[in-house]
């Protein structure tokens, strides 16, 4: 039998065994990866069940969206994962990726929203951004600002906040935030950089035209040092503010919420992200968040129907439930019941 050992470096495990030590006999314990936003909620809940008694603690890894779903993709039984935890809905070509190798009765599971932050700590200027501006100052190439119009992209020149808007600070650019497998970078290049793109009316008529190249041109961020990936662990990147007053970074507002003695969050065209807010859709940069369950593993490793349940639970993704606390905002009551009915029966999901 081919033994799959995951190949992560520092794995973030709750239990603090390492998926290598697993993957030599059967296994135990559910085995969970993806989203680093959705990493709070999933450890979590993971720590409940175990400190119930219920199951053994499940083992929770945070490797991007995108990272986690290679690994749950790459096929069904005790080797592999059997949650994929991810900060946006499954893409139809990590699906396919899936049912090529065999993985396809997928259980979708919204469990709430989460906003992106652009935060820096508490010792910086508040500074309130258009998402113009934001696309302007991390994009690779922009429309030249001599001709911003004339269908001309060049290589971004901008060095300072100010020479992007004058209300800007006259301070470096210097952004931290989530490498390329993140489900949150994803969402800031759909939410953030295209909103911003779309300022320019030839750039946003090119999305007709090829919408390839559209992204491309819209979503790919500038490697030159502005920005900097953090790599997958969020609490990194709010450790790093701490000592760069000046630079801000990129993570989910459950983040934000746990530091918020030591780092604040920016406003984007003049919303401040707050639970209220994100959850009625008034502060643009929100997203749904997801868990997605291999139906096929059910049985194969105990514990997984606890999980659902428990994660499904009012007492966890309730309104006053213990995942509201670690910065989950909830969905509202009519959908969490119905969530909770289809994930509970292992529903399969519909393309």
């Amino acid at each position: 039998m081919k033994i799959v050992t995951f190949g992560l470096i520092g794995t973030l495990a709750v239990t603090g065994i390492s998926t290598e030590v697993l993957a030599a006999g059967p296994r135990q314990q559910i085995s969970i990866v993806g989203s680093s936003t959705v990493f709070p909620f999933a450890s979590t809940v993971a720590e409940h069940l175990g400190q119930e008694g219920k199951i053994k603690t499940p083992i929770v890894e945070s490797t991007g969206t995108g990272g986690g779903f290679k690994i749950f993709c790459g096929g069904t039984g005790v080797n592999y994962p059997d949650i994929a935890n991810a900060s946006r809905k499954i893409k139809p070509t990590e699906v396919k990726s899936c049912e090529s190798a065999g993985v396809k009765d997928l259980v979708e599971v919204k469990i709430g929203y989460d906003g992106i932050v652009l935060a820096q700590t508490r010792q910086g200027k508040p500074v309130d951004f258009s998402r113009k501006d934001i696309y302007l100052a991390l994009a690779k190439q922009i429309p030249d600002p001599d001709c911003a119009e004339c269908g001309k992209l060049i290589d971004n020149p901008y060095k300072t906040w100010s020479q992007v808007n004058p209300n800007l600070p006259e301070t470096a650019i210097e952004v931290m935030g989530p490498p390329s497998t993140s489900g949150t970078r994803d969402a800031f290049a759909e939410l953030v950089l295209e909103a911003g793109c779309n300022e320019f009316d030839w750039l946003k008529d090119w999305k007709k035209k090829n919408e390839a190249e559209y992204k491309r041109m819209c979503q790919t961020i500038r490697e030159d040092g502005a920005y900097v990936e953090a790599g997958e662990n969020d609490n990194l990147i709010v450790q790093k503010l701490k000592t760069k007053p000046n630079a801000f970074g990129i993570f989910g507002y459950s983040f934000l919420e746990a530091n918020r003695d030591e780092i604040a969050a920016s406003t984007v065209e003049k919303m401040e992200p707050t639970a209220d807010a994100i959850a009625d859709g008034t502060y643009q940069i929100s997203r749904p968040l997801f868990f997605y369950v291999k139906k096929a593993q059910v049985g194969a490793v105990p514990g997984i129907k606890e999980y659902v349940e428990e994660f499904t639970s009012e007492k966890a993704w309730g309104d006053d439930g213990y995942l509201v606390e670690k910065g989950l905002i909830p969905l509202p009551e009519r959908q969490r019941k119905q969530i909770a009915d289809s994930a509970r029966k292992l529903e399969v999901m519909k393309m």
